[in-house]
């Protein structure tokens, strides 16, 4: 007999019919209330979902394996139409339970969170290592304040604190695990020497492609590891660029160098492994493919520097061959001091030079001195 609906227990039920919860979380996952953790008002994509209007829908969403959006624009007050930044979420389920697995934690361990959010990831670290064991820190004081509430609602009681999670938390150091529920561009070196010999699980990237969790085990100083998974997490608000519609990033139309190139967009767009390399050339410009409305297939690829002063467009028409040694050729605009699409394709020609590696060859090695991307072993250095 499968358990009701809307209850922990038919969370860890619809996680286990996908094998997405690992047997040592199963017990967290069915135990720990999700319901205790989300605020009246949730969003489950472009569905507002009120607890007092729709009970029953609210608590449908809360128990299902998706990410529900708690807070957005930081908790300001919005004018009408204004660009609306997802900043604070409980994540989606099974990708928790995929993080979480990656962190692969002990009996005894000590845990750091960065990045507490609404508490829930933080309430199963606790139910399962002991309250004792596991500090979560958070930059957001109204986001300390309620995460805290709701665990103690929950009966639990980690330590919440409310700090700059680039710093850590040295007060609890060492750590044998440290874990981010939100994306940095760079590994902190804080976090390295604050788990001298444990293992680092964070959402890993810059603008252009940050669909990726790093894995890094500490000895000697220094982290190294690789990547896996395609999380979409919020990112860091330290050093957070800005974002906005296509309109707030365009500027100057009219006065762009156009070009050609041999180059589909397509290809970048179209390809998670050619994204990757290529945001390590790029790291600093994200991007978004429009598709024409008429049904034509056509579709222009914009890249936006985060600066706001540059920014190039390349237009795909469909039809002919696309293939590498094609003289089909596509058109290129390119406004401001940079020109990112030259940047763009530099870097995917790159890649190309290494016989298009998949993401799973490169890895991460962080020193007190910096990071670096390399490329089958840490000496082959590759961004």
């Amino acid at each position: 007999m499968r358990p009701p609906a809307s209850t922990p227990r038919h969370l860890a039920e619809i996680l286990a019919d996908s094998g997405a919860v690992p047997a040592e979380w199963a017990d967290a996952i069915a135990v720990v209330p999700r319901e205790l953790f989300l605020p009246d008002v949730v969003e489950a994509g472009d569905e507002v979902i009120s607890r007092s209007g729709s009970p029953e829908r609210w608590l449908a969403a809360v128990y299902d394996d998706v990410p529900l959006t708690t807070q957005i624009n930081d908790g300001r007050a919005l004018p009408d139409g204004a660009y609306r930044l997802p900043t604070s979420s409980s994540s989606m389920p099974s990708v928790m339970l995929e993080m979480l697995g990656l962190l692969d934690v002990a009996e005894g361990h000590r845990v750091l969170e960065l990045g507490a959010g609404t508490g829930y990831n933080a309430g199963l670290l606790a139910h399962r290592l002991g309250s004792g064991n596991v500090t979560t820190v958070d930059i957001d004081p109204v986001l300390v304040e309620r995460a805290a509430a709701n665990l103690r609602a929950a009966g639990l009681r980690p330590r919440v604190v409310c700090g700059e999670g680039e710093e850590g938390w040295p007060g609890g150091a060492p750590y044998e695990r440290v874990i981010a529920t939100y994306t940095v561009p760079e590994i902190p070196y804080a976090w390295v020497e604050q788990a001298p010999a444990g293992r680092i699980v964070a959402p890993w990237g810059g603008s252009f492609f940050s669909h990726s969790f790093a894995v890094l085990d500490v000895a000697d100083g220094e982290a190294h590891g690789r990547f896996s998974g395609y999380p979409a997490f919020m990112r860091t608000r330290t050093g957070r660029p800005p974002r906005g519609y296509l309109s707030d990033f365009l500027h100057h139309t009219d006065e762009d160098t156009p070009s050609r190139t041999a180059l589909s967009p397509l290809a970048i767009t179209g390809d998670a492994d050619a994204q990757f390399f290529v945001g390590l050339g790029v790291p600093d410009a994200w991007h978004l493919l429009a598709d024409a409305d008429d049904a034509s297939g056509e579709a222009t690829w914009w890249l936006l520097a985060d600066d706001g002063r540059s920014w190039a467009a390349a237009e795909y028409v469909p039809g002919g061959d696309t293939e590498a040694g094609s003289d089909r050729t596509y058109t290129i605009g390119q406004y401001g001091p940079r020109r990112l699409w030259d940047e763009a394709e530099r870097a995917y020609r790159s890649w190309e030079s290494h016989d298009r590696p998949s993401r799973d060859r490169a890895g991460l090695s962080v020193a007190r001195t910096g990071q670096h991307v390399w490329l089958d072993d840490p000496s082959n250095v590759v961004g």
